[in-house]
C-alpha cells in the first residue's frame, strides 16, 4: 500500500466540513460494513422457518456480552486514539506509537480474561439477563462459538480507531469492509448450505471478525507504516494508562451501561410481555444500531480532528468542528425519526416474516424512537468533552443518561400501569433530558471559554 502524503492527513488546514466529511463517509461506511455482523446474522436467524421468532430472542439475549466487550475495548480504544491524536498534533512519533502499543497490548490481555469468563459461566450468565428455558438453547449455541472471536473483534474495533486518527479512514474503512464481506459470503452457507443454524452464524462471524483483526494488523506491522506496533510498547507502562484510562472511561460506561439497559429490557418484558417482547426489542435494538450508525460516524469522525487541532493549539477550528458536527447530525436524526415512525413495519419486515412480531413491534418502534433527535446533543457534547480530554464530564453524562434515568425508569414504569410500554418509553425520556444536559454543559464550560483555555491548556499537554 502507498500511503497518503502527510498533507492528505494533516487535520490543522483546509476546510473543517471537508476534513470531517472525509473522514466521517469512510468511518460510517467502515462502521455500516462492520454492523452488518451482527445484523446479517439476525436477519438470516430471524428468517429461519418454524424457529426463526425463537431463535432470534435466544441471539438477541446475547446483546449485554456483545456489548460488554465492546465496553471493555472502548475502555482502552477510546481513551488511547484522542491522546494519540493529539501526539500526532504535536508531531510526536515516539510518543504516538507508545499509546497504540498500550491499547494494542491491553485489548489481547483483556480478550482472554473475557474468553474465560464467557466460556465457563456463560449458563447463569445467560439466565441472569433473561433467558427462558425456550429462548436458551439458542442463546448458549450462538454464545459457545461466538466467545472464540472475542480477541478478533476487539483489535479490529480499537484498532481501527487508530487508522482513522492516522489520517488513513479509506483504509479503516477496507480493514472492517473485508471482514463484513466474509461474514455476508459465509451466513448463507454455514445457516443453510450446511444447515448449522445459529452456530453456523456464529462460526461465519468470528470467521469474519478474525481476518478485520489480521489486516488492521497488517497496517501497523507494515515496514513503511506511519506509526508502528512495536512489542516493547506493548507491556503495561501504568503511567500511560493512567492518561488513556479516565478518558476510556466514558466509552467503557457507554457501553457498559447499554448492557445493563439491554439486561434489565430483557428481563422486564420477559417478565411483563414474555419471549415475543425479547424478540421485539432484539429488532428493536438492530433498527436503532442502524440508525444511530451515520450520527454516531460523524461524532467518531469529529474526534480526532478536535483532539488533533486541541494539540496543535487551534481553538477557533475546535469551535467550527463542533458547530458543524451539530448541525450534520441534527438534520440527519431529523429524516431518520421521520423515516422510522412512518415506515416502522418496512424495518420489522427486514428481520422476520412472523405477523405476531408486528403490530407490537411497529408501536414500541413508535414510543422508542420518540426522542431520536436529541442523540444530536448527547454525541455532540460526549465527543467534544472527550477529544479536549474532560474526562470527569464525560463520565457523567454517560452515567446520567443510562444509569440515573434509564435505569430506574425501566425498573418503575411498567409496575406504574405502562406495562411492556414504560420499557420503551424509557429511550426517549433519558435522550431528551440527558442529551439537552449534556450539550448545555458542553457549550457553556467549553465551547463559549475555548478560545481564551486552548492555547494555555495545549502549552501544559506537551
Amino acid at each position: 500500500m502507498v500511503f497518503m502524503s502527510k498533507k492528505q492527513n494533516d487535520f490543522g488546514s483546509g476546510s473543517i466540513p471537508k476534513v470531517i466529511l472525509s473522514q466521517s463517509l469512510p468511518l460510517m461506511l467502515a462502521q455500516l460494513v462492520h454492523l452488518l455482523y451482527n445484523v446479517i446474522d439476525r436477519i438470516y436467524i430471524g428468517h429461519l422457518p418454524e424457529i426463526g421468532s425463537l431463535a432470534l430472542t435466544g441471539v438477541g439475549l446475547s446483546f449485554p456480552i456483545t456489548t460488554l466487550i465492546m465496553a471493555f475495548t472502548s475502555l482502552f480504544a477510546y481513551g488511547g486514539t484522542p491522546i494519540f491524536a493529539i501526539a500526532r498534533g504535536q508531531e510526536d512519533t515516539k510518543k504516538a506509537e507508545h499509546y497504540l502499543g498500550q491499547v494494542c497490548g491491553m485489548l489481547v490481555y483483556t480478550s482472554v480474561v473475557l474468553f474465560f469468563v464467557a466460556w465457563f459461566w456463560r449458563k447463569p450468565i445467560l439466565y441472569l439477563f433473561g433467558a427462558s428455558d425456550s429462548s436458551y438453547f439458542y442463546a448458549n449455541e450462538y454464545l459457545r462459538y461466538y466467545i472464540f472471536g472475542i480477541t478478533g473483534s476487539m483489535l479490529a474495533t480499537g484498532l481501527n480507531g487508530f487508522i482513522n486518527a492516522s489520517g488513513y479512514s479509506r483504509y479503516g474503512m477496507m480493514t472492517i469492509f473485508l471482514g463484513a464481506v466474509l461474514n455476508i459470503v459465509l451466513d448463507p452457507l454455514f445457516i443453510y448450505g450446511l444447515n448449522m443454524g445459529v452456530r453456523g452464524a456464529a462460526i461465519a462471524t468470528v470467521i469474519s471478525q478474525t481476518a478485520s483483526a489480521l489486516y488492521a494488523l497488517y497496517f501497523f506491522l507494515k515496514a513503511d507504516a506511519p506509526y508502528r506496533l512495536r512489542r516493547e510498547n506493548m507491556v503495561p507502562d501504568f503511567s500511560c494508562l493512567r492518561q488513556m484510562i479516565p478518558l476510556g472511561v466514558t466509552g467503557f460506561i457507554m457501553q457498559g451501561t447499554s448492557a445493563l439497559v439491554q439486561i434489565l429490557c430483557n428481563v422486564m418484558l420477559r417478565n411483563y410481555g414474555g419471549d415475543l417482547y425479547v424478540g421485539v426489542i432484539t429488532i428493536i435494538n438492530s433498527i436503532r444500531e442502524i440508525f444511530q450508525l451515520p450520527a454516531s460516524a460523524i461524532s467518531s469522525a469529529s474526534q480526532p480532528v478536535m483532539s488533533f487541532n486541541y494539540g496543535a493549539g487551534k481553538p477557533e477550528r475546535i469551535r467550527q468542528s463542533i458547530r458543524f458536527t451539530t448541525l450534520i447530525m441534527g438534520i440527519y436524526t431529523t429524516v431518520a425519526l421521520a423515516a422510522v415512525m412512518l415506515f416502522p413495519e418496512f424495518f420489522i419486515a427486514i428481520f422476520t416474516d412472523d405477523a405476531s412480531l408486528t403490530a407490537p413491534g411497529a408501536a414500541a418502534i413508535r414510543i422508542y424512537f420518540a426522542g431520536f433527535f436529541f442523540m444530536t446533543f448527547q454525541l455532540g457534547g460526549q465527543a467534544a468533552f472527550t477529544s479536549l480530554k474532560r474526562a470527569p464530564q464525560a463520565i457523567f453524562f454517560s452515567l446520567l443518561r443510562k444509569i440515573i434515568i434509564v435505569v430506574p425508569l425501566t425498573l418503575l414504569l411498567p409496575g406504574l400501569g405502562f406495562g411492556v410500554n414504560g420499557v420503551f418509553l424509557a429511550e426517549p425520556i433519558s435522550n431528551i433530558v440527558g442529551g439537552l444536559a449534556c450539550f448545555l454543559t458542553m457549550y457553556f464550560t467549553i465551547y463559549k471559554k475555548l478560545p481564551a483555555e486552548a492555547g494555555s491548556l495545549n502549552q501544559t499537554d506537551r
